[in-house]
């Protein structure tokens, strides 16, 4: 029973990658970028009608910080509706049984009542920043639950919304990257340089919730091993109130960026001070996910934040020794 496992070398793909390898199974089925464009319709079909899996996890898109999707708005909506689009086109085409398509907590309204209930999805006005990913990602949920009315019979599409993820595999980039990884690296460098303030983004006061990303991949891994009486109703075939395949996937917990970022500097061992750049954009006050839905299936408890913030700083740190060896 093949895998196919897209976006691979992601840090949430890799996490799949290697709990499925973890727990035994040997039949997981990647491929790199060079071997197949995602964004290429015939190239996708081709792959899965060779590979012909039986699940497939979506794992893969173009993602970033505030100032990417600011930066770039055009790539983070065409691509991924590409992407998407075409796994779950060819997902249903190969008869997969169960397909895992991955979004975010951005798909929420950015004034949703908190925590936010699967129910709230098209509630309200999506934060600004980041609205063109939000929506291709909504896009996706509604492309699965039109899949999954239009034939019954056919493949079965869960749509998973992860909080915001960190961990093995993040990408550390000082620009690009989310807001964990930053700190991680801006309070690192500060410590190298004995520097004694490092400044941070917004007010400090808008709160956001973290889930270590291999946390995630258990949760998930879990959902795909569902049962078929536990899995079919999160499918929503025939569901009237408006509530989709969505499934928020987080902790139920959340803290402030200032305590985070306080966090952090215990973690890394920055001794300075800790300001705050109000001029810069604060985004979403609050970005709690409700898991009622998560937790009636599974149970299994998640990592402290202090606890996964320090396996991060290691990984960055493996990452940086990486880096110094090969030049890369």
């Amino acid at each position: 029973m093949p895998i196919f496992v897209a976006g691979h070398l992601g840090m949430a793909g890799s996490s799949f990658v290697r709990h499925f390898k973890e727990m035994g199974y040997s039949n997981i089925v990647t491929a790199p970028r060079a071997e197949l464009d995602l964004t290429d319709l015939a190239q996708v079909r081709a792959f899965m009608q060779k590979v012909h899996p039986k699940i497939v996890i979506n794992a893969a898109a173009k993602v970033g910080g505030i100032i990417p999707n600011n930066d770039f708005p055009a790539d983070f909506i065409y691509q991924n509706l590409l992407i998407q689009n075409n796994l779950i086109h060819c997902a249903h085409e190969c008869k997969v049984e169960r397909f895992l398509f991955l979004g975010s907590s951005c798909i929420y309204p950015k004034l949703a009542p908190q925590p936010m209930s699967e129910a709230d999805l098209l509630t309200g006005p999506l934060e600004p920043t980041n609205r063109p990913y939000a929506l291709a990602k909504i896009a996706g949920i509604e492309m699965c639950w039109s899949y999954n009315r239009q034939y019954p019979q056919g493949t079965g599409f869960l749509a998973a919304m992860p909080t915001n993820l960190y961990g093995a595999g993040d990408n550390y980039h000082p620009t690009y990257s989310h807001v964990i990884p930053a700190l991680l690296r801006r309070f690192h460098e500060a410590k190298l340089a004995s520097a004694n303030t490092v400044a941070i983004w917004g007010t400090g006061q808008v709160r956001r919730e973290f889930m270590l990303v291999d946390d995630m991949a258990k949760a998930c891994i879990a959902l795909l091993k569902l049962a078929h009486p536990k899995w079919e109703p999160l499918l929503a075939r025939d569901r009237n109130d408006g509530v989709g395949p969505v499934i928020n996937i987080g902790t139920g917990t959340d803290v402030s960026i200032s305590d985070l970022a306080e966090l952090i500097a215990k973690v890394v061992g920055f001794k300075g001070t800790i300001t705050f750049d109000t001029s810069k954009p604060d985004g979403t006050p609050r970005k709690l996910m409700r898991i009622d839905r998560l937790r009636e299936i599974y149970r299994m408890p998640f990592v402290g934040l202090e606890e996964g913030l320090t396996m991060a700083y290691a990984d960055f740190q493996r990452e940086l020794a990486l880096v110094f060896e090969t030049g890369r």
